[in-house]
């Protein structure tokens, strides 16, 4: 397979296309295991370019936990016949995605998916993610919201208002549908969507109490999220956990 180019986004280790599939076929396994999957859809993607337009992504319609690195398909965001061809990637996929990295370089990985927590977060008429502990902190000011449902995520202007919502933010709740988080690499984006869903769920939870929550000051969240930048670390070394936990029990992810 092709080598990724010399650049290295992330500052850390370039990655072949090979290691990049098989990060991202780790990614779809972990989040049958994480409940974060829905059906046959929703979509995770890696660029492979260095300007981003190409990149991988599943294909139409297979089960997260029957994805492999090898069935991965390689996609170019300015190609205006990808939909007409045999293999052609899920409309909403192809829109959402094929936008975000055409119009965005820098979101080098972008998951698109309904977890139950964050997906409940995004049908409240006030989706913010509010900062009462330190997960959600992380977030703090982190978090772009698209409160333009259009219906299903399958036309080119729907594309464009989600790419230029995202814009540089790691996150994007969108109302009435889901979320999509950006990243540099698939070990951020795990991570993230990983404690979003994690905090989403600690706010509802707050929220069904009844008892007013106890929101933390613009200074305080904005401290409590830089104070997280120094962890970057963590989510490395939690992916790499579960890529050991699949090698022993999935380890026809990376074939």
């Amino acid at each position: 397979m092709s080598v990724v180019s010399d650049v290295d986004f992330s500052g850390k280790a370039r990655q072949s296309e090979l290691e990049l599939r098989e990060d991202l076929s780790a990614a779809f396994r972990l989040a049958v295991r994480f409940g974060w999957h829905e059906s046959v859809g929703n979509h995770f993607s890696a660029a492979v370019s260095e300007d981003g337009s190409k990149f991988l992504m599943n294909p139409k319609w297979r089960h997260f936990s029957e994805v492999s690195a090898s069935d991965l398909v390689l996609l170019d965001a300015h190609d205006v016949t990808v939909m007409e061809g045999p293999n052609a990637p899920d409309p909403s996929a192809w829109c959402i995605h094929g936008t975000v990295h055409r119009m965005n370089p820098n979101a080098r990985v972008l998951f698109h998916c309904h977890p139950p927590n964050a997906t409940a977060l995004a049908t409240l008429q006030d989706p913010s993610m509010k900062p009462i502990d330190l997960n959600t902190a992380r977030f703090f000011g982190k978090v772009a919201i698209d409160l333009g449902f259009g219906g299903m995520a399958d036309e080119a202007e729907e594309g464009r208002r989600i790419a230029e919502t995202l814009a540089d933010k790691p996150v994007l709740i969108m109302g009435n549908h889901g979320i999509s988080i950006s990243a540099m690499t698939v070990p951020e984006a795990f991570e993230s969507l990983y404690f979003f869903e994690r905090a989403a769920e600690t706010l509802l939870k707050a929220y069904a109490t009844g008892q007013p929550l106890a929101v933390m000051s613009e200074n305080l969240a904005a401290k409590t999220a830089a104070e997280w930048e120094p962890y970057v670390g963590m989510g490395y070394a939690h992916f790499d956990y579960w890529k050991r936990e699949l090698d022993r029990s999935e380890p026809d992810y990376r074939d």
